[in-house]
């Protein structure tokens, strides 16, 4: 039996699909993907919804891929199965997201750290661009803003982004350069003229 052999390995040294799988046989073995996985996810999260929610984010994405596991096939990545799942749970906190975005534009605290300001700009120091920054954050639709902050602080790829979002890729990239062009245009000192 496969199942039995993969089991028979160290977690470890499987890999994610593997672990799926064994995972129906030894549930324990699952807690290897969230080793992998919940650090960067977390990280995610938290900057999107403060540390509160992305424990529980997290917990319930990891909770929920784990109960329907039978309906991962393998033909993606796990991760963007997972962030997936994540996003959706994500998507369920908007209202909370850009009150929290609001909150930092009224307050001048920066949300970003890095990440985004670095993508709109090396000119000015996101420090400089907190709030407005993050007022213009709110403003974006809900997936825009998904889009561009899996792309900056969840530092994933556009076809990962894509498989994460379920949309095509050419569909991510418009949302991304549309999300760019509206930060751009709502910071200081970036409105050009070209």
């Amino acid at each position: 039996m496969a199942t039995a052999r993969v089991v028979s390995r160290p977690t470890e040294k499987l890999g994610d699909a593997e672990l799926v799988a064994a995972s129906s046989e030894d549930p324990e073995a699952f807690g290897e993907l969230f080793h992998r996985h919940a650090p960067r996810l977390h990280a995610y999260i938290k900057r999107r919804l403060g540390r509160t929610l992305a424990d529980d984010i997290v917990a319930e994405a990891f909770a929920t891929a784990f109960r329907q596991r039978e309906r991962f096939d393998g033909r993606s990545e796990f991760a963007a199965w997972l962030w997936g799942i994540a996003s959706n749970l994500i998507a369920k906190h908007h209202r909370q997201e850009t009150r929290m975005f609001r909150a930092f534009a009224r307050t001048g605290l920066d949300p970003a750290e890095d990440g985004i300001a670095e993508l709109v700009s090396d000119r000015m120091t996101a420090a400089a661009q907190g709030p407005q920054l993050a007022k213009a954050l709110a403003a974006l639709s809900s997936q825009d803003r998904s889009a561009i902050l899996l792309l900056a602080w969840g530092q994933l790829s556009y076809a990962e982004i894509a498989a994460i979002l379920d949309l095509p890729l050419g569909t991510v990239k418009a949302k991304i350069h549309r999300a760019r062009t509206k930060l751009r245009k709502a910071l200081p000192g970036e409105n050009n003229d070209g």
